[in-house]
C-alpha cells in the first residue's frame, strides 16, 4: 500500500475538473433490520449550486454528530476510483455511489495533500480529512462486508471545509491554488486511523487536520 505524499498526476488524460455535483436529503431506507434515516443517496444536478456555510444548497445530512459540519462540507470522490470499484465488484454503481457532493475526473483525491486549496468555480475548498466509513457506506454499495475493503483500498475521498463561498458547476475546473509542505495525504492519514498506526507521528505533522482529530490521534499515539 502506497501511502507516501503522491501529489496529482492526472487520473485520466484530461485536465481536472468537476463531472457532477451531486445533492441529497435525508430519506427513510428500509433494511433488513430497523430502518435507516440517511442522506448518502445524491442525484446530480443541473446548473449552478451555491456552496456556503457548511453545506451545497439542497444538500443535508442525516447525523450532523458523525456527517457534516465545517470540517465535512463537501465530499469528493474521484471517478476513476468509482471505475476501479466498478471493476471489483463487478457491477455499476450509480450516480453519487458514495454519496459524494462533487464527483470529480483527472485528479487523484484521496493523494490530496492536508490544508490543500481548490478553486472550483468562485468557491474556495480546504482539504480537511478523509472519509471514514460507516455501515450507511454499505448500504449504499449494497456489500455488508464493504467496511472493510474500504479501508483497505485506501481510497477515501476528501472531506472540504468552505474558505470562501461561492457557486460551482459541473464542468467547473479544479485548481490547486495553494499546498502545504508537510507532504501528509488523505491516503495517509486513513491508514494511521484504519490500519497502521505506526503513521500517526507522520501524519501529526499537518496543522491543518481538525482538532477534534488530532486530539483522538495524540490519545492513539500516547496509548
Amino acid at each position: 500500500m502506497d501511502t507516501s505524499a503522491v501529489g496529482h498526476p492526472l487520473t485520466a488524460a484530461q485536465a481536472p475538473r468537476v463531472g457532477s455535483i451531486n445533492v441529497g436529503r435525508p430519506r427513510r431506507i428500509e433494511t433488513a433490520g430497523p430502518p435507516v434515516t440517511t442522506a448518502i443517496w445524491k442525484q446530480p444536478v443541473d446548473g449552478r449550486v451555491a456552496v456556503r456555510g457548511v453545506n451545497l444548497d439542497g444538500d443535508d445530512q442525516a447525523d450532523r454528530s458523525v456527517h457534516g459540519g465545517a470540517d465535512k462540507a463537501v465530499y469528493a470522490y474521484a471517478r476513476e476510483d468509482i471505475a476501479r470499484w466498478e471493476e471489483e465488484l463487478g457491477r455499476h454503481l450509480g450516480a453519487a455511489p458514495f454519496g459524494e457532493n462533487l464527483t470529480t475526473e483527472g485528479i487523484d483525491v484521496s493523494g490530496a495533500v492536508v490544508g490543500e486549496r481548490w478553486r472550483i468555480g468562485t468557491a474556495l475548498l480546504e482539504v480537511a480529512q478523509p472519509r471514514m466509513p460507516c455501515y450507511k457506506l454499505a448500504l449504499r454499495i449494497g456489500e455488508p462486508r464493504f467496511l472493510r475493503r474500504f479501508a483497505e483500498a485506501s481510497r477515501p475521498g476528501a472531506y472540504f471545509r468552505i474558505v470562501e463561498a461561492g457557486e460551482v458547476g459541473a464542468g467547473d475546473a479544479i485548481d490547486v491554488e495553494d499546498r502545504p509542505d508537510h507532504g501528509v495525504t488523505l491516503r495517509m492519514v486513513s491508514a494511521a486511523i484504519l490500519l497502521d498506526p505506526a503513521l500517526i507521528p507522520a501524519v501529526l505533522r499537518a496543522d491543518e487536520l481538525p482538532r477534534v482529530l488530532r486530539e483522538w490521534l495524540r490519545s492513539r499515539e500516547r496509548s
